[in-house]
């Protein structure tokens, strides 16, 4: 896959240790990544580049006017293409909380659990090579 067609993820997330760990997890699958530090940073980021992402990594607590959940409610509802995964550490998904097609993945993760929650979920035409060749 080119560099051009290389499809971008963008992470959600205010503790920079996690989000370079997640960056890195990421890269490894075969995505490109945009690091966000808020919601309110993420809409603005996404909005520049929903053509060519098709992954929201976000975490549900986090500064700004919106949590990882309205974050995941309005990408659903803005750029429906793009695929949707929340992770925490402290809150689990109530009923409601997230849109139907978004999944969920508990914190601490690993490179493992990560690679293989997307290549489960992920339709396979979203699916960076790496991760097509996981399964």
């Amino acid at each position: 896959m080119s560099l051009s067609t290389t499809p971008y993820a963008v992470v959600v997330e205010d503790d920079p240790l996690i989000i370079m760990e997640t960056t890195y997890i990421l890269k490894d699958a075969g995505f490109r990544v945009h690091e966000c530090f808020d919601g309110d940073e993420a809409v603005k980021r996404l909005a520049e580049h929903c053509e060519s992402t098709v992954l929201l990594f976000s975490d549900v607590d986090m500064p700004g006017t919106m949590n990882g959940f309205a974050l995941a409610r309005h990408v659903a509802q803005h750029w429906p293409h793009i695929e949707i995964v929340i992770a925490s550490g402290h809150i689990s998904p109530a009923e409601g909380d997230m849109p139907d097609k978004a999944t969920f993945i508990p914190k601490p993760f690993n490179q493992r659990i990560v690679h293989e929650h997307l290549s489960r979920t992920l339709p396979d035409d979203k699916k960076p090579g790496p991760l097509k060749k996981a399964v």
